[in-house]
């Protein structure tokens, strides 16, 4: 037992205060690689990183296009991009909405939270489709992306940074020990450590008061746009670019655009779900989801098609059937276990659950021990990554090579003479999935760890009736 006046160490993670300023500073460097790597200039890789004998950084800025400093940033770009954000704040405020109450917070209080996300994707994909019906790959939104691709991202690093900044400033206004206005900080944000602080995020809940519109939750509405459906709006505009390029689409460009879409759109179809994540219970917002949400995801997560806009990649329909297959197969154990769990929580005797076993644990609460959950305590991130196969397996064995007429200027993209370009842009459009893998088993240890502490003995039970992670018979 701790001695009396003496204060518990913080509880870290991501290795403390070194490794928040590591991934705060480190993550933005990645996605500018990535941008500059997967490049229409001489190659993916760029050549010189794979000739390390003659290898000098004046190569590599020629290989990547790099024109200095100022171009990473444009004026025109950044108004854009404020609009783009201003017109989500808009369709969620003027568009039909779901008002749901969120879980109980520590301070006994619920958040009334305002959802209506697939009617703003719908709306804003139907004007992107009416605009590329009438003028084709030239559709003006099409072609600034293309143009603006690492300004964009510049922009909305820019804006994770300050909104981080934002809400750590204001999260100290939050009034102790009972804030009037159920204000409420998280309980790993607080650890009096500056950079971690600002990282993981102070307040649990932090909102905003903009005129006109009135109170916006921040969190739950970064959580799903408009850094998610940014996501599908890029890989469209890449979709536009390799049929402006080269007067077809392929049918990799499809599977991956189709099946990247369907897992977006299915996450706005059933946005209120975000309810009971981690992310909305219990971690706080800072820089770690501002920069998740709005850069990390939307420009990380469509390399895939940036890289199939450049190098045109044919599947076959055996190829397609097969990603297909796989896709499908991750979507419906995705879907279904979570349909399952959220169908037993708010009407445990509905007959489609109602013969599942479970433990009823000394809180109230009730662990399902059969069906999907009976296969692995969190089944559901299973199917959640195998999905993200089918996003990276449309660029095959990834890398290519440009080669350019002295004569004409024109363009040649293959993956060299002897096929030596082949599978060295693997770790670039493959990096997605082994990423994710690395990021579902970290927030499987978080949330075991979160129900050892609430269930206690209850979870090593279930723990022993359902003894695989997140793989059955693996892990």
């Amino acid at each position: 037992m701790a001695k009396p006046g003496k204060q518990h160490a913080p509880n870290y993670e991501f290795f403390g205060p070194p490794g928040a300023t590591l991934i705060s500073f480190g993550l933005p460097i990645v996605c500018y690689l990535f941008a500059f790597f997967v490049n229409d200039v001489s190659g993916c890789p760029p050549p010189s990183l794979l000739q390390p004998s003659t290898f000098t950084l004046e190569k590599l800025k020629q290989d990547v296009g790099w024109q200095g400093f100022g171009t990473l940033l444009n004026t025109q770009t950044a108004f854009w991009t404020i609009m783009y954000y201003a017109l989500n704040v808009v369709l969620w405020k003027v568009l039909p909405g779901q008002e749901v109450e969120g879980t109980v917070l520590r301070n006994g209080s619920r958040i009334k939270y305002r959802f209506n996300g697939f009617l703003t994707a719908t709306f804003i994909l139907s004007v992107l489709a009416a605009g590329t019906a009438v003028e084709g790959p030239d559709f003006p939104v099409w072609t600034f992306i293309n143009n603006n691709y690492v300004p964009l991202l510049t922009m909305n690093i820019l804006i994770s940074y300050g909104l981080a900044t934002f809400v750590y400033i204001r999260s100290f206004t939050v009034q102790q020990p009972k804030d009037p206005k159920n204000r409420e900080l998280a309980e790993g944000g607080a650890t009096g450590n500056l950079i971690y602080d600002w990282f993981i995020g102070r307040e649990l809940n932090p909102t905003v008061r903009l005129p006109v519109i009135g109170d916006v939750d921040i969190k739950s509405f970064c959580e799903v746009r408009p850094g998610l459906l940014g996501w599908i709006i890029l890989d469209l505009a890449f979709m536009m670019r390799q049929w402006k390029t080269y007067g077809y689409i392929t049918d990799s460009m499809y599977v991956c655009c189709l099946t990247q879409a369907v897992y977006m759109l299915d996450s706005v179809y059933v946005e209120s779900a975000i309810m009971t994540q981690m992310d909305i219970t219990t971690d706080g917002f800072g820089f770690m989801l501002a920069f998740g949400d709005l850069a990390w995801v939307p420009f990380t997560y469509s390399i895939q098609a940036r890289y199939l806009s450049i190098h045109p990649v044919q599947l076959g329909w055996y190829g397609v059937a097969a990603i297909m297959t796989i896709q499908i197969s991750g979507y419906l154990i995705f879907r279904l276990s979570n349909l399952q769990k959220n169908t037993f929580r708010t009407n445990p005797d509905d007959p489609a659950v109602s013969h599942l076993s479970y433990i009823q644990t000394q809180t109230g609460s009730r662990l399902i021990t059969s069906g999907w959950w009976g296969t692995a305590r969190h089944i559901n991130y299973f199917g959640d990554w195998l999905m993200s196969w089918a996003y990276c397996l449309p660029t095959l064995f990834s890398g290519y090579v440009i080669h350019r007429s002295h004569i004409t200027g024109n363009a040649q993209v293959d993956q060299g003479t002897d096929g030596e370009f082949a599978g060295w842009a693997t770790p670039i459009t493959y990096f997605y999935m082994l990423y994710f893998a690395v990021l579902l088993i970290h927030r499987q240890l978080r949330d075991d760890e979160k129900c050892h502490k609430k269930y206690g003995k209850d979870w090593e039970e279930y723990c022993r009736q359902v003894k695989w992670r997140i793989i059955p018979g693996i892990y």
